[in-house]
């Protein structure tokens, strides 16, 4: 496994782009939301996850968060983008874009910052910002 993930980090470092254990693991739980995986979105988080959308809600435990994945007036997965990924130490940011189907058959059109505080390579915080785009890119 150790040298399955050296060839991993050096194969990514090569490309540009090298993957820390904490960014596959924020990879790999973007990839659940974008396929409404429940199981895979909660592998990768601690029991004691926190989740923060400020200026909407705040939750703790997996339980609570696994109820709140699908989310009230959603209809289906989210299309996720990752326009950019920094860590530092067990911190990782990430920059997104996305649409989200709505109950109504409307599409919410957003822009994402998302910070992720991770323990043991799992998500123990998530804190985001939503911003709905309803005009262009910005606004």
């Amino acid at each position: 496994m150790a040298v399955e993930r050296a060839i991993e980090v050096v194969l990514g470092f090569l490309k540009g782009s090298p993957m820390s254990r904490n960014t596959d693991t924020v990879e790999t739980y973007l990839d659940g939301f974008r396929r409404n995986d429940h199981a895979q979105i909660l592998s990768c988080l601690t029991d004691d996850i926190e989740w923060t959308v400020f200026g909407a809600f705040r939750l703790k435990g997996k339980q609570a968060y696994d109820e709140a994945i699908d989310g009230p007036g959603f209809a289906g997965p989210p299309r996720l983008e990752v326009v950019r990924m920094v860590e530092q130490g067990d911190v990782v940011m990430a920059e997104l874009t996305g649409t989200a189907p709505r109950d109504s058959g409307a599409e919410l059109r957003m822009s994402m910052a998302e910070v992720f505080v991770m323990r043991d390579g799992k998500i123990a915080e998530r804190r985001a910002w939503v911003i709905p785009l309803a005009d262009n890119e910005h606004r």
